[in-house]
């Protein structure tokens, strides 16, 4: 698909040749030689980025998107379409040849005079030079658009690869939540039970009773919207495939573990972005295409010629066989004098439309440049916060274990030991959380570098 946008934009400069109006060109800007972080998965890796997570099922969806997503069917049906709007303004160069046919028959209704009949036919053509290059703007424009169109598709399969494999780590993080909440109630359902022996024991209040049910009450209440949030995940990933939303599409894994990424393509420099992201192609596309508009809107402040003709033959009627052809051919010359400033309008107003495509590629420049560094350094906070979670989780275990050791033998009160449980459930949920988000973080981090989404080679129209 880049190739083809690529051969586009190529196509675009051999049009410019006597045409007025400014040359299409793209800007230049000053880029950081390299970001502010770096990225700890960067290896020379040329496989898709998506394979760094050692996930098949996540690999096998991401590969059902990019075929069956209807997003992306759109944007190459967009694509041909514009592929077909480049023919006509092709055509446009060249000489219209058209065929007709007439007949006429007439008969008397009143005196003396001969019923007749007549037939002609012939060929009629016309031609307008482009004397001044409008028409060749036009299709410059035209290539231009196409090549937009073709960076859209690219791009719309770098953002649904990255909006898969969100979904698919979300859903991933509430089954981990769902295999946690449920060793959660396990934990709590052991304290309740140590609580009413030792409520039959005498040893502890009714009111110690109650406050365990309570905390499990709560605990097992959340299994309803987490299994409601599993199910919109895996609903949202069926669309995103183009299925429809029936039954489950992934089955929980039986690790119940969010996928960690391993190695995958590096980040590169910021001047990389500049061919690697498709949005970026596609704004500096249409800025090509806004600035041969401008000549296009020129040329119509010039004369224009039109050579009209045609060869037309008797095909014979009352007289009989076909007897006369006639071929004429003429000249029109269309100078523009006075319009009360409509055709200079209409320049200015072209000219304005470029300077704002000139404005969008730089906002759409700055955006990626943006989400890059903040990709990068999400990666690297999510990372600290995985790590020092992990830590955490590891001492309210040991802190819940002594102290149900020592409500056991009556040395601490309940109320510690359900804040020490809640503290335990509480690390063991950030953590959860933190590996989804850091790996969620590896995919924004792909997605905003603009990495490779193969796709199928599309010929230039």
């Amino acid at each position: 698909m880049r190739l083809a946008a690529f051969a586009l934009l190529a196509g675009c400069a051999g049009l410019a040749a006597c045409a007025v109006g400014p040359e299409p060109r793209l800007p230049e800007f000053e880029l950081p030689e390299r970001y502010q972080s770096e990225l700890a998965y960067a290896s020379e890796a040329t496989d898709p980025w998506w394979t760094g997570f050692e996930d098949p099922r996540l690999a096998e969806l991401i590969e059902e998107a990019l075929t069956g997503n209807l997003d992306i069917r759109i944007a190459e049906q967009r694509l041909e379409e514009a592929a077909a709007l480049v023919r006509a303004e092709r055509s446009d160069l060249f000489p219209d040849l058209d065929g007709f046919a007439e007949g006429a028959a007439s008969t008397a209704l009143s005196g003396d005079a001969p019923d007749s009949e007549s037939a002609q036919g012939g060929l009629a053509f016309g031609f307008v030079p482009d004397l001044f290059g409008g028409l060749r703007r036009e299709l410059q424009a035209a290539r231009a658009a196409a090549a937009a169109q073709a960076f859209g598709v690219a791009d719309a399969r770098r953002l649904i690869a990255a909006q898969v494999a969100n979904t698919y780590l979300e859903l991933r993080r509430t089954d981990a939540r769902l295999a946690l909440l449920e060793t959660s109630l396990e934990l709590q359902n052991r304290t309740l039970e140590i609580v009413r022996l030792r409520a039959e024991a005498g040893l502890a209040a009714d009111l110690d009773v109650q406050r365990a049910l309570a905390d499990l009450a709560q605990t097992r209440a959340q299994r309803g919207p987490l299994a409601a949030s599993r199910v919109q995940a895996d609903a949202a990933l069926a669309v995103l495939t183009g299925r429809q939303p029936r039954g489950v599409l992934v089955e929980p894994n039986a690790e119940a573990t969010i996928p960690s990424y391993g190695e995958g393509p590096g980040a590169g420099v910021p001047a990389d972005l500049l061919r690697a992201r498709p949005d970026l192609r596609v704004a500096e596309a249409q800025l090509l295409q806004a600035t041969a508009l401008v000549g296009a809107e020129i040329s119509d402040l010039y004369p224009s010629l039109s050579l009209p003709g045609s060869i037309t033959a008797d095909l014979g009627g009352s007289g009989g066989a076909a007897d006369g052809v006639i071929a004429a051919i003429g000249a029109v010359l269309d100078v523009p004098f006075f319009d009360a400033g409509r055709r200079r309008a209409e320049v200015r107003a072209a000219e304005a439309r470029a300077d704002a495509a000139l404005l969008i590629y730089r906002q759409v420049l700055l955006d990626a440049l943006r989400e890059v560094e903040v990709s990068l350094v999400s990666i690297e906070s999510a990372r600290e916060r995985r790590d020092d979670l992990a830590v955490a989780v590891e001492a309210s275990e040991r802190a819940f274990t002594q102290l149900q050791a020592l409500y056991t033998e009556g040395l601490s009160t309940l109320i510690e030991v359900l804040d020490a449980q809640r503290q335990l459930i509480a690390s063991r949920e950030a953590f959860v959380n933190s590996e989804a988000e850091l790996a969620s973080s590896v995919a924004d981090l792909y997605r905003s570098l603009g990495t490779a989404v193969p796709d199928p080679v599309t010929p230039a129209p």
